[in-house]
């Protein structure tokens, strides 16, 4: 399968000769001659590697290595001068510099060989934050098993409604990685067992925004940050980080809060034994009413679980 490679030069010198080499070695290629757009794309698409014409690229390189998406997103200028001939000043923190003029060989397998190297360090990235999500859920013996189940109950629920199978894999993803921003609030806050003061509620509320802000450079994670994000956020608008209601709230985000609450009340919990399944969706319901949960959804999932 090949790279999503997003090619940016503003006068067009080459681009379509160079554009079409890269599609036939089986690359998916966007091109553009637009600052502005070329930022947008980045942002949207998260390509595998980013090239620039050196005559508007420094300082748009610049604002793609400023963006935390585009951390780990290899960006090459294609420049009439070589890498060692550039002061780093003029590259804007490029990866790489492919000398004009551009021919069948060098330039791709110089592009190939960051591919390569993106796509070890991408996977070896996941397996990393997979694995810490992991470690931040055995902080707390009363999750033991909470991420596992999230993610089958979540993906069962989201094959039910029929959604996208790159949504469902995303769902499967959530319920492993969705608080790996806890990994940034205390072991004080997190494993307290009584109520929260205002101050502790305030950082522990930060810990959806981390969690997006850590997995956003994997482009593996582009369906899943809107559901590490907006997990917490409530019908009503009382939820956090941003406060949406209802139908603003990404549908994947609501099916992982559903789960989520219910598998939180069906676990034993330092101050409550856990609820049988049909205790815990009485709950839902009626924290529904009051606008906390979707209640569609809480019907949804009393349908998948109904033997």
């Amino acid at each position: 399968m090949g790279a999503m490679i997003l090619l940016v030069d503003q006068h067009q010198n080459g681009r379509p000769f160079f554009a079409e080499l890269l599609r036939q070695q089986g690359h998916d290629v966007i091109t553009t001659t637009d600052a502005g757009r070329a930022l947008e794309t980045c942002a949207v698409l998260q390509p595998d590697i980013v090239l620039l014409d050196d005559s508007h690229g420094h300082e748009l390189c610049r604002r793609l290595k400023a963006d935390p998406r585009n951390r780990l997103t290899p960006v090459l200028l294609v420049s009439r001068s070589s890498e060692r001939a550039l002061a780093p000043e003029q590259t804007g923190g490029a990866d790489g510099v492919l000398t004009k003029p551009l021919s069948t060989g060098g330039p791709l397998h110089r592009i190939q060989s960051f591919l390569d190297v993106k796509a070890y360090i991408d996977k070896q990235a996941e397996s990393v934050l997979l694995s810490l999500a992991r470690s931040i859920e055995a902080r707390d013996a009363y999750t033991q098993g909470h991420c596992e189940r999230l993610a089958d109950l979540a993906a069962a629920l989201g094959n039910k409604l029929r959604l996208p199978d790159e949504l469902v894999q995303a769902l499967r993803i959530a319920g492993i990685v969705h608080d790996i921003g806890k990994v940034a609030v205390p072991d004080a806050i997190l494993s307290k067992p009584g109520k929260l003061t205002r101050e502790e509620m305030e950082v522990m509320q930060t810990h959806p925004t981390v969690g997006e802000h850590i997995c956003a450079p994997l482009k593996i994670f582009r369906e899943v940050l809107p559901i590490i994000r907006h997990h917490h956020e409530r019908m009503n608008g009382s939820g956090y980080p941003d406060g949406l209601q209802g139908e603003r709230i990404p549908l994947t985000a609501r099916i992982l809060q559903t789960v989520d609450i219910f598998d939180a009340l069906t676990t034993d919990r330092p101050y409550r034994k856990a609820l049988s399944s049909k205790q815990a969706l009485a709950v839902m319901r009626e924290e529904g009413q009051r606008g906390l949960t979707d209640l569609e959804l809480v019907d949804e999932l009393e349908n998948l679980l109904r033997p």
